[in-house]
């Protein structure tokens, strides 16, 4: 859908004239555009009744504008990938004016709902709520270099409470080739599909919900992608002695006391509120499998805060044998952009607002989030150099809009 401003080089709108070429119709161009306008502009909910009333000149108009919405986002067929991908690749070309893609990170987020007939929705932990809830739970993937970040992807987790009940599934528009798959899964998947993608390639970072997986990590050892992901305290480990010697099999906890003498403390970022430092200590090890296959010695990141009487966090890194222990806390410590992208994701452009009960609803939904928030970040990036910029505890991403 071309307008004035298109033609007069407005920026938003020669954007979603480009994303537009991803869809099928004007009709479907024009959806497009007026609910992603409706996420960008000012409003407490940014649902499709909403977004609707705000767009609409005439109240008479408000139904038909909604009617359209809806089939926009849970009937009307068009690819998501696409859009993710040509926005993500939108937002990358600006961030890497300005460094390269230094990491790629994983997390899930919950979408809390009073019912029980949204796709997905069950009582289950969210660390949104901190707690036990009744939610959806979203797993996404975030590409970031030094100064930015953008999401590029996420998927929608379907538990295997769900998977089994079909009919339950047809009622939420899942389709039928849809089964179960743990969060894990759906990152891979998402990682598969932005090295397809053609994606430039990061450091993955996990919690250890994620990289307390073997596959998890032997996956992306086979992708080629380097990590730093945490893990449990009994994971069983080899320490690397002299000369390649390994010691005797241990648990993480056991190898990360028995390194008290080594702790160092190190400070990785200015917070919002005071310098982020921490005490740690690292060694090299090989994972103890008990599949008798021998892996390569990676480093095994132990964290131990000022306080505490043990080691709290653990960390596997295929990361180079020659990185310093900055490099590697400050590597792993990025995972905070994840937490911020939510934030923004939530508070500036409704990620949490969609209130159907579609699958493929909520995933169009995400997608419009999406490409409005590579939008948001490739202004930033262009209207904040590096030393002005904190795409992260201060500055919101709409000050550049």
């Amino acid at each position: 859908m071309q307008t004035d401003a298109s033609r007069t080089n407005d920026p938003l709108s020669v954007y979603l004239d480009g994303l537009g070429a991803q869809f099928r119709d004007k009709r479907q161009r024009a959806s497009f555009a007026m609910y992603a306008l409706g996420l960008l502009t000012d409003g407490e909910r940014k649902s499709m009744e909403p977004i609707a009333a705000r767009a609409c000149g005439s109240p008479d108009q408000v139904h038909a504008a909604h009617e359209r919405l809806i089939h926009f986002l849970a009937a009307s067929r068009w690819s998501d990938a696409a859009v993710r991908n040509q926005a993500a690749r939108y937002a990358i070309d600006a961030m890497q004016a300005h460094g390269p893609i230094r990491t790629w990170v994983i997390d899930d987020t919950g979408f809390l709902k009073q019912g029980k007939h949204s796709p997905g929705v069950q009582r289950q932990y969210t660390g949104s709520a901190g707690k036990t809830a009744n939610c959806q739970v979203g797993v996404s993937l975030l590409l970031a270099t030094e100064h930015a970040h953008v999401a590029t992807d996420f998927r929608l987790y379907i538990p295997e409470s769900w998977a089994q009940d079909r009919a339950r599934c047809r009622r939420a528009h899942i389709p039928d080739d849809v089964e179960y798959s743990p969060k894990w899964c759906l990152a891979l998947n998402m990682i598969e599909g932005a090295l397809a993608a053609g994606m430039p390639k990061g450091v993955v970072l996990a919690d250890c919900d994620y990289g307390n997986k073997s596959t998890f990590r032997d996956t992306l050892d086979v992708l080629g992608l380097q990590y730093a992901v945490e893990i449990q305290s009994t994971t069983m480990l080899r320490r690397v002695g002299v000369r390649g010697k390994l010691g005797q099999r241990m648990s993480v906890a056991e190898i990360g006391a028995a390194l008290q003498s080594k702790r160092r403390s190190v400070t990785w970022r200015e917070g919002s509120k005071a310098v982020l430092q921490s005490r740690f200590a690292r060694v090299r090890v090989v994972v103890d499998h008990h599949d008798g296959l021998m892996r390569e010695p990676q480093w095994l990141l132990v964290e131990w805060p000022s306080g505490e009487p043990a080691p709290t966090k653990f960390v596997l890194s295929t990361l180079p044998e020659s990185i310093s222990c900055k490099q590697l806390v400050r590597t792993f410590k990025s995972r905070w952009r994840i937490e911020r992208s939510y934030e923004d994701l939530k508070g500036e452009l409704g990620l949490d607002h969609y209130e159907g009960r579609s699958f493929i609803g909520w995933h169009h939904h995400v997608s419009v989030v999406l490409a409005c928030y590579a939008f948001l970040v490739a202004m930033h990036a262009r209207s904040f150099p590096p030393s002005a910029r904190t795409q992260g505890p201060n500055r919101s991403l709409t000050d550049a809009a």
